[in-house]
């Protein structure tokens, strides 16, 4: 008997649907989040080249909630994104629902200067 993660599956599915629709390019990458129980992570994709920009994860960043983590893990890959002279990107949200964490990465994102 096979057993299967139900969950995993639906937002493996809603992934998918997602990333039929959006693509990065180099002048405006994707920024990919990914979220697990402990930790989150956002990378800059461009999808043409098959290149990651730059990428920012939990670890690398001070904060004594999760919720604190995603925000200033949004403004670190802004700040990134900045050297690199990118200002706006397209938002992948990995099939996971726009509330909590995900929702403070974008607002991060968003407060240290990208448009999305």
């Amino acid at each position: 008997m096979k057993i299967s993660n139900v969950k995993l599956e639906k937002r493996i599915r809603r992934h998918t649907k997602i990333r039929a629709k959006i693509s990065g390019t180099n002048k405006i990458p994707r920024l990919a989040v990914f979220k697990s129980n402990k930790h989150i992570s956002v990378q800059l994709i461009d999808d043409e080249n098959a290149v990651t920009i730059a990428s920012v994860h939990s670890r690398e960043v001070k904060g004594k909630t999760m919720t604190e983590k995603a925000v200033l893990v949004g403004e670190s890959i802004a700040e990134k994104a900045k050297t690199k002279k990118i200002k706006s990107v397209v938002f992948d949200r990995g099939g996971f629902i726009y509330t909590g964490n995900i929702k403070a990465v974008a607002d991060g994102a968003r407060k240290g200067g990208l448009k999305f």
